[in-house]
């Protein structure tokens, strides 16, 4: 079968699940997840066994230690993924939510109901648990999913989907719920993109690259972030034990993610007493660091940061240090730099703490926390299909609410416009 011809044939049996997924009941969606979870953990032998032969191709093929790093799975992530399912199992179930219902002096009652948004396209590189993850969010917020992961993921992806599969059907739920594209083949992604018949919302998830592709070309309303160039500031009111634990935490915990710092920002007054041990900490990591001529003239075996080090999401080893004036400059910094992901500020002082929360214009905003928290499983909406740096239609951690809309609702009794 031809792609075009494949597609279109996905295309219209997602249209067909989507309306039965939209009006399944709660327990039913539970279900189907809870079912899913546990085959997970039944089955990590065989997701490991899968993930190993993509693991391998990865490396014949030359694949970075980032990119590597985010197609592995393991016991932990496997299990990480089944428990993603349960928390999305127990979250409440925005479908059918009204709000906002009042009567107008016609006498009729006018509210909003949440209610899915259709059919949504899903494309993304690397990492075989987003297929989990996307799935589950969208069959509990009553939408169908067309999955289209990335070629180097795609044994993992399909044994992943055919446990989906396996529990959508033992909750009574059509199987054509969840589709994971069946080809690596990139024709694949340009015509998903472009069937705005069948599909109403695409959601990449995965390089900048990828991401502006999609975007450029697609037919379809996008839901995306292009990279995550996230700072911390460490402002001179800050404790210096919690700038550094922050600090180090922010960029070290994992490298090939889009929360991880890529610029830390550094009061002038407090730079000489916490530079030197954060230093210290990153050598210790193999962290490489490159910083502006006054946190040079702190570490001297620091490398010099050119102006593209601002600019740069390196999911790597890599942070950039440019030592500031004050909150004015670091917030002015964030500004011109940012991608709008997610920035902190570590502060004793309460009045810093409220400016950086309202002047700074990013998805997540923070104060004394490690950007890694911004998460949909640490914000609590149990896995995430992305983290938005749109304005619209929604932003920050995608959750089950951002996969949803509203309609306005009118309730009369005979009522007539007069």
């Amino acid at each position: 079968m031809e792609i075009k011809q494949y597609m279109q044939q996905v295309g219209e049996q997602a249209r067909i699940a989507s309306r039965a997924i939209a009006r399944a009941e709660t327990t039913q969606k539970n279900r189907a997840l809870e079912i899913t979870a546990d085959l997970l953990q039944r089955s990590m032998d065989l997701l490991l066994t899968e993930n190993q032969k993509d693991l391998d191709a990865g490396e014949k093929s030359g694949l970075d230690a980032a990119l590597l790093d985010r197609l592995a799975l393991n016991e932990e992530r496997v299990n990480g993924m089944a428990e993603g399912l349960r928390q999305i199992a127990a979250l409440p179930d925005p479908v059918g939510e009204v709000s906002d219902l009042n009567y107008r002096p016609s006498g009729i009652q006018v509210g909003k109901m949440r209610v899915p948004l259709g059919v949504i396209g899903i494309i993304y590189e690397s990492r075989p648990n987003v297929t989990a993850d996307a799935a589950a969010l969208c069959l509990k917020s009553g939408n169908a999913a067309i999955l289209r992961g990335g070629s180097e993921a795609f044994h993992s992806n399909q044994a992943i989907a055919k446990l989906i599969h396996q529990g959508l059907s033992e909750a009574a739920l059509p199987a054509h719920a969840v589709q994971v594209v069946e080809t690596a083949d990139r024709e694949a992604v340009g015509e998903l993109i472009t069937m705005n018949r069948y599909v109403d919302v695409i959601i990449p998830r995965g390089g900048k690259g990828l991401i502006e592709r999609i975007s450029e070309s697609a037919r379809i309303p996008v839901i995306k972030h292009l990279n995550g160039i996230c700072h911390v500031y460490i402002d001179d009111q800050a404790d210096q034990q919690k700038a550094v634990d922050i600090a180090y935490n922010a960029k070290t915990h994992r490298y090939g993610v889009c929360n991880a710092m890529e610029t830390l920002l550094v009061a002038e007054g407090i730079a000489a007493a916490c530079l030197p041990p954060l230093a210290e900490q990153y050598r210790n990591e193999g962290v490489e660091l490159r910083g502006c001529e006054r946190a040079q003239a702190i570490i001297p075996d620091m490398l010099e940061a050119t102006e593209a080090d601002w600019d740069e999401e390196y999911l790597a080893p890599v942070l950039s240090i440019r030592i500031v004036d004050d909150i004015d400059a670091a917030m002015d910094h964030i500004h011109q730099h940012s991608s709008g992901h997610t920035e902190s500020i570590v502060t004793e002082s309460y009045g810093r703490a409220r400016r950086f929360m309202a002047e700074v214009d990013s998805s997540s905003v923070m104060v004394n926390a490690s950007t890694r928290f911004a998460d949909g499983f640490e914000y609590g909406l149990g896995a995430e299909i992305g983290i938005s740096t749109d304005k619209i239609h929604v932003r920050g951690p995608v959750g089950l609410e951002g996969l949803t809309s509203q309609k306005y609702i009118v309730l009369g009794d005979g009522h007539i416009r007069q």
